[in-house]
């Protein structure tokens, strides 16, 4: 069931595995609410862009599902939980139960991960205009330091390169899935945003966050553990034919 409220829980370590219901069935709902003072870049149909964004839900949803309105489902969902104000709003097919975590130098990420359809970025032939579908590996990060807003766009950029790196190792034969999506979240800049950061703040913001800077460098060990592990498993599976 979910909560009429749910307390701030800075670390994405500590992201609440929930419940909600659909087509009369219980699915788990990933949420993370970082509290006031953190912006955050994201491909999420629901709060995507760049912004201030006080929580973040994962929404495993059925095979199969078809319903046209997912940014207001996902609000529903928030609400559901006793959250309110801008937010970011992911969905997947994939285990949300099964998420992965990984921590490097104070850059965490949790990946939830299905790759029953997947391939290269650059297939010929293909593209066009769909309904937004839910994603099949969904990527959160969570940075202690301010970026720019091209930094963060780099970050998002960092956590998608790690994420292909760890699907070429593990022998995937692809880039990604169709419906990946990716949010990366960081503190505003000290002195900016509608709230005042708590404790220390840094003067100014990072103004990289390629795999080579400092933290896109951590960012990156981080998201390709949390792959490497949310997939692992799913492709030792395919492989031996025992996938549900």
């Amino acid at each position: 069931m979910l909560p009429r409220t749910l307390p701030a829980r800075p670390s994405l370590a500590d992201a609440a595995l929930l419940t909600h219901t659909e087509q009369g069935r219980e699915w788990p709902l990933l949420v993370w609410v970082p509290g006031p003072g953190v912006r955050m870049v994201s491909s999420a149909v629901l709060g995507g862009g760049i912004g201030a964004r006080e929580w973040v839900v994962n929404a495993q949803v059925p095979p199969g599902y078809d319903r046209l309105d997912p940014v207001a489902h996902l609000r529903e969902l928030a609400s559901g939980a006793g959250l309110s104000g801008p937010g970011v709003g992911l969905m997947t097919a994939a285990s949300v139960a099964d998420r992965r975590h990984a921590v490097d130098g104070g850059a965490h990420a949790v990946v939830t991960a299905g790759i029953g359809v997947r391939g290269w970025a650059a297939a010929p032939g293909v593209g066009g205009v769909a309904v937004p579908r839910p994603g099949t590996i969904n990527i959160v990060v969570s940075l202690p330091v301010p970026l720019t807003d091209a930094a963060l766009v780099n970050a998002v950029a960092t956590a998608t390169e790690a994420k292909t790196q760890a699907l070429v190792e593990l022998g995937a034969d692809a880039s990604g899935t169709p419906t990946d999506a990716v949010c990366v979240a960081a503190p505003f800049p000290a002195g900016e945003g509608a709230e005042p950061l708590a404790g220390p703040t840094e003067p100014f913001a990072e103004p990289f966050a390629g795999p080579r800077s400092l933290w896109g460098a951590r960012l990156a060990r981080a998201v390709h553990r949390a792959t490497r592990e949310a997939c692992a498993g799913l492709l030792a599976a395919e492989r031996t034919g025992s996938v549900a």
